[in-house]
């Protein structure tokens, strides 16, 4: 499977892009976490971890059309690649192998 191992943040990143199917960018990525997990998150941080992904061939990222909103700026979109996709399936499956392996007991007193 993939070697790479994701951080809390990346791992945040790139459910978020997941969610945003197409329509994440900086922007939107950021005020989804926020929205989500009441969790204030720069966009320097947010544009780091984005470029770090795509290096890892986790997501791709193309340019968007031009918008008079955007003063003819154009988004750079992102979207979760395969490799993405996979990484992520195998640290859900991680986690809840990880929850499911505390005892019945424990888990009723939290």
């Amino acid at each position: 499977m993939n070697a790479y191992r994701l951080g809390e943040f990346e791992e945040i990143v790139l459910l978020t892009v997941a969610i945003l199917e197409g329509e994440a960018y900086g922007v939107s990525i950021v005020e989804e976490i926020e929205t989500r997990l009441s969790r204030a998150v720069s966009l320097g941080a947010m544009q780091t971890v984005l470029k770090r992904l795509e290096e890892k061939s986790l997501v791709k990222s193309e340019f968007g059309e031009a918008t008079k909103v955007r003063g003819g700026k154009r988004k750079r979109l992102y979207e979760i690649t395969l490799s993405g996709k996979q990484l992520l399936e195998q640290t859900k499956a991680q986690r809840i192998s990880l929850w499911n392996a505390i005892p019945k007991p424990l888990i009723e007193f939290c």
